[in-house]
């Protein structure tokens, strides 16, 4: 259903830390226009923690209508309660998302089978595609591979995007759920490989500044040309590496603001980028043909 490079897209913001609505619009033509397979809004690079409800939906909102069924939308609506998460899922629904995903619980560290009844009951809840989304480095919750196989029996959970880098895991996992559950990487600087091992395509931060490479490596890989592919990957591989030099979506959104397609605004507790990792970055975007 979902395939390729899916941009984790920004929020952007006023410096004030307002919504910059005009410039959302305005990026989701631009990742349209360059080919980004799908828009995953208000996600971790999203600054999913600091919006609060209204302002969540009005971003799903937005993005809904701005797409206009172009592309896929697929909404965060994760929550470490499940009752929230069901509420948000909900509303995703409402607003015409195609798709929601849903990050692990983080900070209360269900165990297991408290996760797998997390998921279940807002699949059960609500009737829209859902993709897990586990990201242990962030949410101190790592969803198991094989509480993951249990998930993907049910009929509206359709995929994971796996954020842990982890090649063997990656693996493991491909081998052995169904035919029709997709694996997504979460970590672009091991995607390409995790494409070439069956995965159908990358939730990605990079693809915020390079839409078109992201999309052009995902084409590559999942349709077999490793040439092309390894090609693209090493003219991003650095950003791959220095998107993260502090949380993101910092260096993502100083670079974006670097493009003149954001402004600077970024939602405490997160700050701009440190003024010593400016070059580093930009040395990263020029090798990737971007600034």
């Amino acid at each position: 259903m979902f395939q390729g490079s899916l941009v984790a897209i920004v929020t952007p913001m006023f410096g004030d830390g307002s919504l910059d609505i005009s410039s959302l619009n305005a990026l989701i033509e631009f990742h349209i226009d360059q080919g980004s397979d799908g828009i995953v809004i208000v996600g971790t690079t999203g600054e999913s923690p600091t919006v609060n409800f209204e302002e969540h939906c009005l971003l799903i909102e937005t993005a809904v209508k701005q797409v206009n069924g172009r592309v896929p939308v697929i909404a965060g609506t994760g929550a470490n309660s499940t009752e929230e998460a069901i509420v948000l899922t909900q509303k995703a629904k409402s607003l015409g998302s195609d798709a929601c995903l849903l990050v692990t619980p983080y900070y209360n560290k269900p165990t297991q089978e408290g996760l797998y009844q997390h998921f279940k009951a807002v699949a059960d809840a609500v009737d829209i595609p859902q993709i897990l989304y586990n990201v242990p480095g962030r949410t101190g919750c790592d969803l198991t591979n094989d509480t993951v196989l249990r998930l993907a029996a049910h009929k509206n959970i359709v995929g994971i995007k796996d954020a842990t880098g982890g090649i063997e895991r990656g693996t493991d996992l491909l081998l052995r759920v169904p035919q029709d559950f997709s694996v997504y990487s979460g970590d672009d600087a091991s995607a390409l490989a995790l494409m070439l091992l069956g995965g159908r395509g990358v939730i990605s931060v990079t693809a915020n500044v390079t839409p078109k490479l992201m999309h052009e490596m995902c084409v590559s890989a999942i349709g077999g040309d490793v040439s092309t592919a390894r090609s693209i990957n090493a003219k991003l591989f650095a950003l791959h590496q220095k998107l993260f030099i502090e949380a993101n979506p910092i260096p993502v959104k100083w670079v974006l603001a670097e493009m003149g397609l954001i402004e600077t605004g970024i939602r405490l507790p997160m700050v701009n980028l440190s003024v010593e990792y400016h070059d580093v970055l930009r040395k990263s975007a020029k090798v990737a043909g971007i600034l």
